[in-house]
């Protein structure tokens, strides 16, 4: 089979935050891919650019030895604007080699295993009204599970009457028959942290999610073992052995990758999904 040589790599903005990128190659296949990292879009731009320079001419097949030298070749390796760009790329490199081979990119890598997934719809709203009406158009929609925001920034050790209002929304939620998984953000030190989560566990909350800053695997393990709810992390994590500390500690129950920052995208079963 003849090599399909990059031609063309193209970056596009998409408002309100997405980074798409283009890439077509000498025969004339085009693969598109996301790298989007919200509020950091000229940093992807500029890591693309380089990306650009380095693999227009390479052949588009060799999907992982083009990753490996873009991770590999330079001193500086990983992070958010590197790992978002190069996703981008991956998952374009990907479509191109499903459309040569024509064959949808999930049968290339292994089959399916599974024929529907469940998923969750994101609801806003910082009062108990707010929520509870986000939750019901949510479960009008068909959604049978929803995720919430826990509080807006707390100080390192504040009054334990400001977890109070989370607690309320999460039972307005709960009211309705629906699931709820709360997003803490990484916002709450280990302190406020450890309290939320065990005023959320009697209300049996579906997980709990970055209930600290995602650079603090022991202190995420002593929240997991102080509590039974399954705890979810991963959308801030851009390779697998970033996961490994949170594996090994036993930290986290739910992994969540983001498709569109992480080591091998098209292989990560898409983040906020779980099963």
């Amino acid at each position: 089979m003849a090599p399909s040589n990059i031609a063309k790599i193209e970056v596009f903005r998409v408002p309100p935050r997405w980074v798409l990128v283009r890439v077509e190659t000498s025969d004339g296949i085009i693969g598109w891919g996301e790298g989007t990292l919200e509020g950091h879009t000229e940093a992807i731009e500029g890591a693309f650019k380089d990306l650009i320079e380095r693999f227009v001419g390479a052949d588009a097949d060799n999907i992982q030895d083009i990753w490996q030298t873009a991770y590999r070749g330079r001193f500086y390796r990983g992070g958010p604007v590197l790992m978002s760009a190069l996703s981008g790329l991956d998952i374009a490199l990907w479509d191109i080699k499903g459309k040569k081979l024509g064959v949808p990119v999930w049968q290339l890598l292994g089959g399916k295993v599974r024929d529907r997934v469940k998923v969750y719809g994101w609801i806003g709203g910082d009062q108990p009204e707010d929520t509870y009406n986000a939750a019901l158009n949510r479960k009008n929609q068909g959604f049978t599970a929803v995720k919430m925001n826990a509080t807006s920034a707390v100080a390192w050790i504040d009054n334990p009457s400001l977890l109070d209002d989370t607690l309320t929304r999460v039972k307005s939620v709960r009211s309705l028959g629906i699931d709820v998984g709360v997003d803490f953000h990484g916002r709450l030190h280990k302190g406020m942290a450890k309290q939320l989560a065990r005023l959320l566990e009697p209300h049996r909350p579906l997980f709990i999610e970055e209930p600290l800053l995602p650079t603090q695997p022991e202190e995420i393990a002593d929240i997991a073992r102080a509590v039974s709810t399954p705890i979810a992390l991963g959308e801030r994590l851009y390779t697998r052995s970033d996961f490994r500390p949170y594996l090994e500690k036993r930290a986290i129950d739910i992994a969540q990758p983001d498709v569109s920052q992480s080591e091998d995208g098209p292989k990560c079963i898409g983040s906020d999904t779980f099963k």
